[in-house]
C-alpha cells in the first residue's frame, strides 16, 4: 500500500552554517563592538546557548539567528526559546532548544486532523513520526496539502513516499 511519513527534522550542517553566519554578523556589528556576547551550538544536545550583556543585544542576536535560518531555508519554528537566566555578573544567558521529531501531543493533533478530514487513509504514530497509508496516492497527496495548511507549532517534512 502507498505510504509516507510526516517528520520534523533539521539538517545539522545547514543549522551549523546559519549559526556561524549569525556569529560573524554579530561580531562585525558596530553596536556589538567590545561586547562579550557568545553564541554556541551544541550538536549533541541540539541546543544553542546565547550569552550577552543586556536584553537589547539578546533580542538582536535572536533576530540575527532567525533571519539566517530563514535565508538557509530552515524553519525558525524549530527553535524553542527557554527563559532568560542570569549568568555571572550582569550577563544574560538563554538556552534555545532545537525541536527534533514530533512529540506525542503534536502527533495526536496531526492524526486527529487527518481523521477529521474523512479521507480514506490510515494514520499511525510511530516513535517521533506519523506514518500515513492509503490505497490511492491521490489520497496521500490530499493529506500532505491538508497538513501544509495547518500550523502544528513546528516544521513538518513529508518523506519516504512509496507507491
Amino acid at each position: 500500500m502507498p505510504s509516507f511519513d510526516i517528520v520534523s527534522k533539521i539538517d545539522g550542517q545547514t543549522l551549523d552554517n546559519a549559526i556561524n553566519t549569525a556569529k560573524k554578523e554579530i561580531l562585525n556589528r558596530y553596536d556589538f563592538n567590545g561586547s562579550k556576547s557568545t553564541i554556541d551550538l551544541d550538536k549533541k544536545t541540539n541546543e544553542i546557548t546565547i550569552v550577552t550583556e543586556n536584553d537589547m543585544r539578546l533580542k538582536a542576536i535572536i533576530d540575527s539567528i532567525i533571519s539566517r535560518m530563514s535565508k538557509q531555508q530552515l524553519d525558525p519554528q524549530a527553535l524553542d526559546f527557554g527563559k532568560d537566566q542570569y549568568a555571572s555578573g550582569n550577563m544574560i544567558r538563554k538556552e534555545v532548544k532545537i525541536k527534533e521529531g514530533i512529540d506525542k501531543e503534536v502527533a495526536k493533533k496531526v492524526v486527529k486532523k487527518i481523521k477529521d478530514s474523512k479521507l480514506k487513509v490510515e494514520a499511525a504514530i510511530m516513535n517521533d513520526q506519523v506514518r500515513v497509508t492509503a490505497k490511492k496516492i491521490d489520497d496521500l497527496q490530499a493529506v500532505i496539502s491538508l497538513c501544509r495548511t495547518e500550523d502544528f507549532g513546528q516544521p513538518m517534512q513529508y518523506i519516504n513516499m512509496r507507491a
